[in-house]
């Protein structure tokens, strides 16, 4: 099994070459120059199963949640902002072609490194964080390390904590992995791994527009046909360093959720409060309500920036009601979250 995926600068999902060896069998008469009393036989020829593309998805608003909707387009400042729905139905024909097969999946983890801190790849570099990340930016802590087939001693780059893959097969204390975000096939100690239940079906889908600061859910009903389920403004993440970074572009698997997410105050070790109704995708990424900080203990149901510009320190920042509804509505290990821009 063979499938590629591009995250390309603009993060548009597309299918690239291959159809993957789906087929289904017809009946195809041999067109042949024969004698009219020749018996032309009728022969079985497979013939690759049409993928889905953008034109075959459709879209219905449908909201189950209804505050602060926003327009499909709408203004900021002196500028237009937009849901991006043409890059949506091309991710979401992906998301459908993908688990067209019966597939092994599992999820890259190493939340706060707790599988060990992956080692040191061939080539690394220090970000603008003064942390080790592979040449790709992506950082060591919270990653997992990739090895190339047939060379086990050094990483060549790392993964991401979330990544979705196909579990291809075992190769000693290594699994045979095919993250759905990458091209190539790669060994991963199976510590870092964890396996999916065969009954995962992925039908809840939240987009994340780090551009237009916005995000969007989305519920598959049949094939091909997708509701929206709310439209609402975000804040994501910033560059700011030490303590902020953006949220990172990419597919990833909605892994775990907290009613209230305690995090600390930049630099310290004392809490600087909680972020209510919290569902984490990759690292310490999370998809919360407007953070409450200490001494305060009451939640706080809107931001005026919401919707604005980036501010937070990776995470998705929602109204408070709204990240309760994603927290109800979307099943852990069952869901995506898509970052594009």
């Amino acid at each position: 099994m063979k499938r590629f995926f591009l995250f390309a600068a603009a993060a548009v999902c597309m299918v690239l070459a291959g159809c993957n060896g789906h087929r289904e069998d017809t009946l195809f008469i041999a067109q042949v120059s024969e004698p009219v009393d020749t018996v032309v036989p009728v022969v079985e020829v497979p013939f690759r199963e049409k993928l889905l593309t953008a034109a075959d998805v459709t879209l219905t608003k449908d909201l189950l949640y209804d505050t602060y909707t926003l327009e499909d387009t709408y203004p900021y400042k002196d500028t237009v902002r937009s849901f991006k729905w043409d890059v949506i139905r091309n991710c979401l024909a992906y998301i459908e072609n993908m688990q067209r097969d019966s597939v092994k999946w599992v999820v890259l983890q190493n939340y706060k490194n707790l599988n060990r801190e992956a080692p040191l790849v061939r080539k690394f570099v220090r970000n603008a964080y003064r942390r080790v990340a592979d040449t790709l930016g992506v950082e060591r802590y919270q990653s997992v390390p990739l090895y190339l087939p047939g060379d086990t001693l050094v990483p060549e780059r790392y993964g991401r904590d979330g990544t979705l893959a196909y579990l291809l097969g075992e190769e000693g204390g290594f699994s045979r992995i095919l993250p759905i975000t990458l091209e190539d096939e790669w060994l991963v100690p199976r510590r870092y791994l964890k396996l999916l239940a065969d009954s995962t079906v992925f039908r809840h889908v939240i987009f994340v527009d780090r551009l237009d600061q916005n995000i969007a859910t989305l519920e598959r009903m049949d094939k091909g046909e997708w509701k929206i389920r709310s439209m609402n403004p975000a804040t994501t993440g910033r560059h700011a360093p030490p303590y902020a970074q953006e949220t990172p572009l990419g597919m990833y698997l909605l892994q775990q959720k907290k009613s209230r997410m305690v995090f600390l105050k930049d630099g310290s070790a004392a809490t600087g409060g909680y972020a209510p109704y919290a569902s984490r995708f990759t690292n310490g990424a999370y998809i919360h309500g407007v953070p409450v900080n200490v001494p305060r203990t009451a939640m706080i149901e809107y931001s005026w920036s919401l919707g604005t510009t980036p501010r937070s320190h990776m995470c998705v920042r929602n109204a408070t009601s709204h990240a309760k509804f994603v927290f109800d509505w979307a099943p852990t290990e069952r869901s995506l979250v898509v970052v594009i821009e």
